[in-house]
């Protein structure tokens, strides 16, 4: 077992041998989704998240073994590297106490400490600090020379080596550190010459706060740290300085002589001028990192739930995308999402062509049988919500309420401009908005996910931190679903495990030139798709009406032959064993184990062989909002509403409830019970009952409770 193995399976709390076949798996170029689902013998069935974590604390261990080659050869041309030195750095895997070790050795601008070493006060510092000189005024003056006039500066001199000496020293610096971690508070002011700003309204909560570090939530401080940032808020991180200070003196101090006081008062110096500066920035970095950690967390996951969200399937839809002076936007589109149509209509003041509105609609419905319609959630929803409803139809349609976060981002985006080069903006957002119906993750993938407008101060973290995180959330998510290999966007291709832009491309290209594919095996023909990017992607692809109908299975075309000799065992085809129950229910699995193959990866295969190529996605519901409620001022305290969540946060969950403006349901008003995290109790889009808590017109804020009230 390497080292990292062994670093990696004691901070997870993860089997060592699973840990190294993963660090294994990924070193050959393997991706997270195929590891999970194809390679659980290897892994001892370890899953995604998991996986992700190994893989990253994999990528931040050699960051540190980089870090710590840099260190070794900046000592040794120092040549100050002793063997006891070089070993202390090879043991140390923590970034924090490695930057210790380094510190007294580690270049830096000439300071007063450097200047005094210059001046040759060094032997006076450490007379200073063995405290047996009962007349150190008397001593200094034997390095009264050159620059130092007299005794009093070749002292200060001394006091600001020890001064360095002391902030540089690891067990003064991991004293201040323990002071910080129990008694840090974060403290958040005002910048008065902003108080009466509008821009700072949204801060007031922040003009004059304070509480322990380690009880400030993630949202609360990345709230104080954007007030910071916008130059309305000024926020420190302090802990009790007199505590500090006692504490480091005792280190350093022996009894009251005249060296005594002269060491405590360069502890002091040591402490206010360099070492409380640095250890606040430590905290301040560190404190900052968590509330990111936090707040991806959260944000990846309802960027998780977003992308599985329903889908209503391949129909024939019209998306609407919403306005009042500038009119509604209509598309309509063929099942497999094909511009037929675009025009727009004007059904709402100031124009209010509603009549000549309702004609052209019901029209459209007929002529494209338009078997569903997606009103975007944007400006006119409700308005055109209940036009919409008030029309009549020659058949059965659904209307659909779909979030439109985003869809002004992709309609001027390349990959718009690429599928749609002859329309405008506008037609291109009404179009996103009807195929998000359709299938939310097929359209969404091909948007910027820090634009869906889901999670907390996505733009106020760590940016390449997000992008790591948020990309293994679609690639997951893409590939727990599968990909339709005949129908799927290039976007779409590109989020599929083993393939990316390049190979995306080339598939499109080999399929616009060939035809469909009616096999798996002809991805191997794809210019450049060899044989380790056929064997990461194979098994997420579908071909549906396949000749082999394992093609549109989640089963790998590695397993194909034990499934064709489970059929062969049982005396029929493999579409027979598919079809049959009782078949497969007659199927003993430990019959078919080998040496690579195990019971994880038979048992996916009977459970894919029951339902295959099954779309793990819920069924899509329709959803109403009160007919007798359309603005914030038709709202009352007590008033149960029917309601849709559009985002979760740490602190509660955001629901539109149909007046322009979602309502909190604070954590504390989620249940009846107590709730740890928000996605214990709600999902992103479900359909919940919520009741008015509290109306504040002047913030413009709704206050709702789920608490007490019954769910349907």
């Amino acid at each position: 077992m390497n080292t990292f193995t062994q670093i990696i399976a004691k901070e997870l709390n993860l089997p060592q041998q699973g840990v190294e076949n993963t660090l294994a798996l990924l070193d050959l170029g393997c991706t997270i989704p195929f590891i999970a689902r194809y390679r659980k013998e290897r892994t001892g069935g370890l899953n995604e998240v998991q996986i992700a974590a190994i893989s990253e604390w994999n990528d931040r261990l050699k960051e540190l073994q980089k870090r710590k080659e840099t260190i070794i050869k900046t000592i040794t041309e120092l040549e100050k590297m002793t063997p006891e030195l070089e070993k202390r750095i090879n043991d140390c895997w923590n970034a924090t106490e490695l930057e210790d070790i380094y510190l007294p050795y580690r270049p830096k601008r000439r300071t007063r400490a450097q200047i005094a070493r210059e001046q040759g006060l060094e032997p006076l510092a450490t007379l200073l600090l063995l405290q047996r000189e009962q007349n150190p005024e008397q001593a200094a003056k034997r390095f009264v020379t050159g620059d130092v006039t007299d005794a009093e500066a070749a002292l200060r001199g001394a006091q600001d080596i020890i001064a360095e000496m002391v902030s540089e020293d690891e067990r003064s610096r991991n004293t201040i550190r323990s002071e910080f971690r129990r008694e840090a508070v974060i403290t958040s002011r005002v910048v008065k010459a902003k108080k009466d700003t509008d821009e700072a309204a949204k801060f007031s909560d922040y003009f004059d706060f304070s509480e322990p570090l380690r009880r400030c939530s993630s949202h609360r401080l990345l709230a104080m740290r954007r007030g910071e940032n916008e130059g309305i808020l000024r926020v420190s991180i302090s802990a009790d300085d007199e505590h500090c200070i006692d504490r480091l003196q005792r280190q350093y101090m022996r009894g009251f002589g005249p060296c005594a006081r002269l060491v405590g008062e360069a502890v002091e110096d040591g402490y206010k001028r360099l070492l409380k500066p640095q250890i606040e920035t430590e905290f301040t970095a560190e404190s900052k990192g968590k509330a990111d950690d936090e707040a991806i967390v959260v944000f990846t996951e309802n960027l998780r739930q977003l992308l599985l969200a329903a889908p209503l399937g391949q129909k024939r839809v019209m998306g609407i995308d919403p306005g009042f002076r500038t009119g509604c936007k209509v598309v309509c589109l063929d099942a497999q999402g094909n511009l037929l149509h675009h025009e727009a209509i004007f059904p709402h003041p100031p124009v209010s062509h509603r009549m000549q509105a309702t004609v052209h609609v019901e029209q459209l419905v007929k002529d494209y049988q338009i078997e569903a319609i997606a009103i975007g959630n944007g400006t006119a929803s409700r308005e055109t919500g209940d036009f919409i409803r008030d029309l009549n139809f020659d058949h059965p349609v659904q209307t659909f309420v779909v979030s439109e976060d985003g869809a002004s981002i992709y309609s001027a985006s390349k990959t718009a401009r690429d599928e749609f080069p002859d329309q405008d903006v506008t037609v291109r957002g009404a179009v996103s908005i009807g195929r998000r119906l359709m299938d939310p993750l097929a359209e969404l993938v091909k948007i910027d996910p820090k634009s869906i407008g889901v999670g907390q101060y996505q733009h106020d973290v760590d940016q390449s931190k997000l992008k790591k995180s948020l990309d293994l959330t679609v690639e997951s998510c893409v590939n727990s679903v599968g990909v339709n290999l005949n129908t799927a966007s290039q976007h779409l291709l590109t989020y599929v495990s083993g393939l990316g832009p390049a190979l995306a491309k080339n598939i499109v290209d080999y399929r616009r030139d060939n035809g469909a594919f009616t096999s798996r095996a002809q991805l191997k023909k794809v210019p450049r798709l060899g044989p380790s990017a056929y064997e990461q992607c194979a098994g997420f692809l579908r071909i549906p009406g396949a000749k082999n109908p394992l093609d549109n299975s989640a089963v790998h075309p590695e397993s194909y032959h034990i499934v064709e000799q489970m059929a062969k065992d049982s005396g029929c085809t493999v579409a027979e064993l598919i079809a049959d129950k009782e078949k497969r229910a007659a199927i003993d699995i430990r019959k078919y184990v080998t040496d690579t193959v195990g019971l994880p990866t038979l048992t996916d295969i009977m459970k894919e062989l029951e339902k295959p190529g099954r779309d793990p996605r819920e069924q899509i519901e329709v959803f109403e909002f009160d007919p007798n409620v359309k603005d914030v001022d038709d709202l009352e305290e007590g008033m149960v509403l029917p309601g849709i969540v559009t985002n979760i946060t740490n602190f509660g969950a955001f629901v539109d409830i149909g007046v322009h403006q979602d309502g909190l349901v604070h954590i504390s008003q989620l249940a009846d019970r107590y709730v740890k995290d928000p996605n214990d109790v709600v999902k992103l889009h479900q359909h919940v009952m919520v009741r008015v808590k509290e109306i504040d017109h002047r913030r413009n804020r709704i206050a709702l409770t789920m608490k007490g009230v019954k769910q349907k």
